[in-house]
């Protein structure tokens, strides 16, 4: 502590005059100092003050310097308010979670489109080319492609003891069909008088099939029951899925099967992705004897103009092509023919505008037309018209909604 103002006058009274003036100068020199010099607070405030500028704005305290609020260095970073939370929705008591299902109706048409004079594939045709029709009504096109794929096929052959001219024309035409053969492709072989027979089940291995084939010579029956075989032709083949095709090399004559032609023509139309190649046989011999004396020879010539209309009516309602060879020589470029046009097809691809599955038959109905919708023409090197023929199935069932 530094000395009061009472005990420095009571020391320069009881010293000497001498003494007492050298002491009182000292002592005056050291109470100034004292005065002039700050005095050193003992301990810290309890809030001492900052120089730091507070982060809201206002004065820092009673004398201090106003702060400026700070700016974000990036407002665009700020972080965005949470999104509201997802509603919970539960089902009453005793209900479990369901989905529905909408089924849009698909139609695939294959179409051949071959010149009327040499049965060539015509190429290079547009979506815009083609007009579908089904029951009167135009379809739009969704989808299009030019579709040329190994095949799955059925060689259907009446072998039948009533003339060795027709089973020397089944030979033959079998035997041309498989020479037509790709290694892909998936082929049996099925004949048929009063039953049906499968000689050999499916195989790409062609071998077996030229042995089925050479084995054919003797004919047991004379009976020949087409429908009922091409019922179950049919039928077994509905089970194969994807595109099928019947090869059918008959007289087209029936003698005895159970199936009458209605049943047999509603089978064939309700079989859905067969179609069916007719080749009849007999040709030469029908040739030489056609139109001659004699009320059994008028009656034989009916029956088998009855027979080609059937077969030609099997390969119609299913999109293929019939044949009616007479030599044997024809037999190479008829199955040139029936090959280019089962590999080489254009698929179409619709909607019906009818989407009801109600299990009715819808007729279909194809049509070419150029840019403006007019009917296509076609014409040679020469500009000479050329006709077309137009290969595709006549109709299809939709399916039956189930109850």
């Amino acid at each position: 502590m530094f000395p009061s103002r009472v005990s420095v006058s009571h020391a320069v009274r009881s010293c000497s005059p001498l003494l007492a003036l050298l002491v009182t100068t000292a002592l005056s020199s050291t109470f100034v100092r004292a005065q002039s010099q700050p005095q050193q607070p003992s301990q810290q405030p309890a809030n001492p003050p900052s120089d730091a500028s507070p982060e809201a704005g206002g004065p820092g305290g009673d004398n201090g310097v106003i702060a400026l609020p700070k700016k974000k260095d990036n407002p665009d970073s700020a972080p965005l308010p949470p999104a509201p939370a997802q509603p919970k929705v539960k089902n009453p008591e005793g209900l479990t979670n369901f989905s529905i299902r909408v089924d849009v109706p698909e139609v695939s048409v294959d179409v051949g489109v071959l010149l009327e004079k040499t049965g060539q594939f015509v190429p290079n045709l547009k979506p815009t080319n083609f007009k579908v029709y089904e029951n009167g009504v135009e379809q739009k096109v969704v989808g299009f492609k030019r579709v040329e794929a190994p095949i799955t096929a059925l060689l259907l052959c009446e072998f039948a003891s009533t003339n060795y001219n027709f089973v020397y024309d089944m030979r033959n035409a079998a035997w041309s069909f498989a020479q037509q053969l790709r290694p892909q492709d998936y082929v049996a072989m099925m004949t048929f008088d009063m039953r049906t027979q499968i000689v050999t089940d499916f195989t790409q291995d062609k071998r077996q099939l030229y042995n089925a084939i050479n084995s054919m010579m003797m004919p047991g029956f004379s009976e020949r029951n087409l429908f009922d075989a091409l019922y179950e032709a049919e039928d077994r083949l509905s089970r194969i899925e994807g595109r099928k095709y019947i090869v059918l090399i008959a007289s087209g004559r029936d003698t005895f099967s159970k199936i009458t032609l209605d049943k047999i023509l509603q089978k064939v139309k309700n079989t859905p992705d067969v179609t069916i190649f007719a080749v009849s046989t007999g040709g030469a011999l029908r040739a030489m004897t056609e139109g001659g004396p004699g009320m059994r020879q008028e009656m034989r010539d009916l029956d088998y103009l009855q027979a080609d209309n059937q077969m030609k009516t099997f390969a119609k309602m299913t999109g293929g092509m019939w044949f009616e060879p007479r030599f044997v020589a024809e037999m190479p470029e008829i199955f040139g023919d029936i090959n280019s046009a089962i590999r080489s097809k254009y698929e179409l691809i619709y909607h019906p505008s009818d989407a009801k599955q109600d299990g009715s038959y819808r007729k279909l109905r194809v049509e070419l037309v150029d840019d403006e919708g007019q009917p296509l023409r076609m014409q040679d090197e020469k500009h000479k018209p050329l006709k077309y023929d137009i290969i595709a199935r006549d109709g299809y069932r939709a399916h039956q909604e189930v109850e």
